[in-house]
Formats: structure tokens, sequence, C-alpha cells
């Protein structure tokens, strides 16, 4: 027995070595953002605060979703596709980085004490996820709510904004690529609205 448990010690042991290795976790980050059309004299005289955008269940995590179906009604994640930072953290800064590009106002930030004047913008994902198409490649699709809020805390503007990109090809990071596409969309409409509502402000 004491010279049998050895030998099938080793052959587990072997065995063991030949089972592959988990598949390597790959990390995206989103497309350089477009540009929006910038301002000649800045609309707004307040500071603009960005907040991190919210999310609900799969659309907080990092891992990227993909739809089954074309009305996207069952949903999955990759195991081993992440973003870098969850889409919450990277829409907030990429629609901060285009609004001050935009020099929509002469300082626009992430945070500031809730005591400090300021218009506040929050933004809530409703949909951020690879979709089949009908013709057999992929749509990014896009949904969020845009919520801009008055410096007494009021709302100024309240829409939900809803875009699709067409990927590429069947790559990922053709998916991610268009995903970009469709926010930066999205955010081009949201910043025409923006601008619009600050004219309807000082027509009060």
């Amino acid at each position: 027995m004491k010279t049998v448990f050895p030998f099938f010690l080793a052959l587990v042991l072997a065995a063991c070595g030949n089972v592959p290795g988990a598949p390597d976790h790959t990390f995206f980050q989103m497309a350089r953002p477009a540009a929006l059309p910038v301002s000649e004299a800045a609309p707004f005289r307040t500071p603009i605060v960005v907040n991190l955008f919210a999310a609900d269940g799969l659309y907080a995590d990092r891992a990227l979703i993909y739809a089954l179906d074309p009305e996207a009604r069952e949903l999955r994640q990759y195991h081993y596709q992440l973003w870098t930072d969850p889409p919450t953290r990277q829409l907030q800064r990429r629609l901060k980085r285009m609004l001050d590009a935009a020099s929509i106002s002469p300082l626009v930030i992430d945070a500031l004490p809730a005591s400090q004047a300021a218009l506040r913008i929050s933004g809530t994902i409703l949909r951020f996820e690879r979709v089949p198409a009908p013709d057999g490649g992929s749509i990014a699709s896009v949904a969020l709510r845009m919520r801009v809020d008055r410096p007494d805390g009021t709302p100024q503007l309240d829409e939900i904004y809803h875009a699709d990109a067409p990927a590429a090809d069947s790559r990922l990071i053709s998916t991610v690529d268009a995903l970009s596409v469709a926010a930066d969309e999205i955010f081009a409409s949201f910043h025409g609205d923006l601008l619009q509502s600050e004219v309807r402000e000082h027509a009060r």
C-alpha cells in the first residue's frame, strides 16, 4: 500500500497538470470621445457638477453585457471581458471631459460640496449592452436617463435618451467602439437640450 499510494498520487498530479488554465481576463476602455460644438461664450455662469452615474443590477458591474435576443429580454455577462472601470465611472468622466472641452461653463467638475451653488448633472444607465442584429452582426445599444438640477435642487431637465450603433465586426473591441459612438450620440443630444433649457431659463 505504501508503494501504490505514491504512484496514484503522481497520476493525479500529472492529470491536474494537463488541465488547461482559465482564460486571461481582457480589460476594455471606451474609445476617445467625440467633440461637442464649442461655445464662444460660456452659456452657464454657475459651476457644473457631473455626478457619478447610477446603475442597477448588471449595469453596475464591470463585466461587459450581451443580449441573447434582439429585444434584449435575456441578458448575460461575459466572464473574462471586463471594463477597466465600471461604465458608471467611465460615462461620468467622458461627459465631464466633453462638456469641459465644449466651454459650456467656467468650471466643469465631478464633485463640489452640496452647500456650493452649482448645476448638477445626474445620469442613470438603463441599457449598455451588445445586441444581436438581424443580419447576424452586433449592435451596441445604450439608453441613459439624464437629469439636470438647478442650484436650488429643482429639476431643469429630465429626459431619457437612446442610441444604437452597429459594430464593425464580431470582435468585442468593435462593440466597445460602437458603445462609445452610441454614448457620444446621446451626449450630443443631451448637450443640445441642456443649452436649450438654459435659454428657456433666461426667458422665464
